[in-house]
């Protein structure tokens, strides 16, 4: 049976839809249905926090909706893993984040690692991220290429070059011995550099987007064989009682008054 998983891009803009099936469509299971959507009703960039915050309710409502239309799983695409811990509160199945899912799966490829992002705003919000995710250990350092999402995917020669670059630089100077790419974009990026025959990186180099889809699919099998389930008495507890009637109120509010953004 087949895994339908869908690929929110968490910003209110299709530009980055296209790259990332393209890079990632590959890497699918002969099974898996992969589909790259993206958000409506926000703000198109998610670069900085204000948007962030009004992304992540959108966000929430295409994770409910991707359960309701019968997907097996969701990733939320951007290293910032937006609002995945409170999806989770919402849904079943299984919601991934890709800088969660490349720590977990970063002991595969080395010892250490590093995450190199992509500006400079997003370096102390990623060294938060490693405390939480309990990597505060084995994640050596955080660096910055410079590059905001929207400049980026109109030049992605220049990215992938200072991908390459950097990527040994920062790796040595942390003393790391892999690095994880630390927004989705510059991973799709770099994914498409490879495929066109481009010279690849001295240094082991982890694709969040590849590591949050094989746990997707992992997840999303074992759930139908009922090897997975979130623990509902603790930190993802669903709302129940009128707690449960005061989130759906809530969520027709939303729903009918989304806000309209001009791109």
């Amino acid at each position: 049976m087949s895994n339908r998983i869908n690929f929110v891009n968490p910003f209110g803009s299709p530009k980055y839809d296209e790259i990332i099936l393209k890079t990632l469509g590959h890497y699918a299971a002969s099974d898996t249905v992969l589909e790259v959507t993206h958000l409506e009703n926000c703000p198109s960039d998610i670069d900085f926090f204000f948007s962030k915050h009004m992304i992540e309710q959108s966000l929430f409502e295409a994770v409910m909706a991707s359960e309701e239309q019968g997907y097996d799983a969701v990733i939320v695409g951007c290293l910032y893993d937006p609002g995945v811990r409170v999806a989770r509160e919402l849904v079943d199945i299984p919601v991934i984040g890709p800088l969660e899912a490349s720590f977990q799966m970063a002991a595969n490829y080395g010892h250490s690692t590093m995450v190199l992002t992509d500006h400079r705003k997003a370096v102390p919000y990623i060294y938060d991220q490693a405390r939480l995710n309990g990597q505060g250990g084995t994640v050596r350092g955080v660096d910055a290429i410079d590059w905001f999402v929207k400049d980026m995917i109109n030049d992605r020669r220049a990215v992938a070059d200072d991908v390459v670059r950097l990527s040994k630089e920062a790796a040595h100077r942390f003393g790391a011995e892999t690095v994880i790419m630390g927004c989705t974009i510059i991973a799709a990026i770099y994914q498409e550099h490879l495929m066109e025959g481009g010279t690849p990186s001295e240094v082991p180099i982890i694709n969040p987007n590849l590591m949050a889809l094989k746990m997707a699919e992992g997840l999303a099998d074992l759930k139908r064989k009922g090897g997975y389930f979130l623990a509902r008495q603790g930190f993802y507890m669903k709302p129940e009682g009128h707690f449960k009637q005061e989130f759906e109120n809530a969520r027709r509010t939303w729903n009918a008054s989304k806000p309209h953004f001009a791109r």
